[in-house]
């Protein structure tokens, strides 16, 4: 089940998201607003199942609304020790989601929340699930390797042909990456950390993928259209 989480970053108008990321959105999708977040609901043709967070974004006549159409609220304390995004994440988790999908987490004047909500893709609750954050810019995802048998890890990336794909390491070197329908083919070859080798490969096949022996990558999607 997909569970989209409504950050209060920028987001950009639904037909953009539609138009980089067709089928972004699953039938059925249930929806948690963080905080300010709500707001995106209505532009974004969405309905709130949960709201979290404590409303210094939103304020008091947003949460009341939220409220009285009959919205479960769950207000936290303003010196929490999580960020609204955060909560709204653990939220999800704990309405069954094993789809992830995290808007408004990249965008807006606050770089500190962005590289926060970056880290929440090394949350250890979110390791059994799949996690997406995205913008009408990019899709973000993070690969581990090795898999819970020792072996490598796959990840398919199903787009359009002059897409972007930027491969980073996370924390340390990654090593054995192996890359399919990328321009720039990596045979079981290593990433370093605190270089850029892996920045702006593209896609070349509509069916593209990246397997990782061991270590960290985040996977980075940009379309060819910006």
């Amino acid at each position: 089940m997909q569970v989209i989480v409504l950050a209060d970053g920028q987001v950009g108008p639904r037909a953009a998201l539609d138009a980089a990321w067709p089928g972004w959105l699953e039938p059925g999708a249930l929806v948690v607003a963080a905080d300010g977040g709500a707001r995106h609901a209505g532009p974004l043709e969405l309905s709130v199942h949960r709201w979290v967070g404590d409303g210094d974004s939103l304020g008091e006549a947003g949460i009341e609304a939220l409220a009285a159409a009959g919205i479960p609220v769950e207000r936290a304390r303003p010196d929490k020790d999580e960020s609204d995004t955060e909560l709204a994440v653990l939220a999800a988790r704990a309405m069954g989601a094993s789809q992830l999908t995290v808007l408004g987490a990249l965008g807006g004047p606050r770089v500190d929340h962005a590289l926060a909500n970056l880290g929440l893709l090394s949350m250890p609750e979110l390791e059994s699930l799949g996690v997406r954050l995205l913008a009408v810019d990019a899709s973000v995802r993070r690969l581990v390797a090795p898999d819970p048998d020792g072996g490598p890890v796959r990840l398919d990336l199903t787009g359009r042909v002059g897409d972007l794909v930027s491969l980073l390491p996370l924390w340390a070197d990654a090593e054995g990456i192996t890359t399919h329908g990328l321009a720039y083919r990596l045979d079981d070859e290593p990433l370093l950390a605190g270089r850029t080798r892996g920045l702006s490969n593209i896609r070349d096949q509509p069916d593209a993928a990246v397997v990782l022996r061991r270590g960290q990558l985040l996977v980075i999607e940009t379309p060819a259209t910006l």
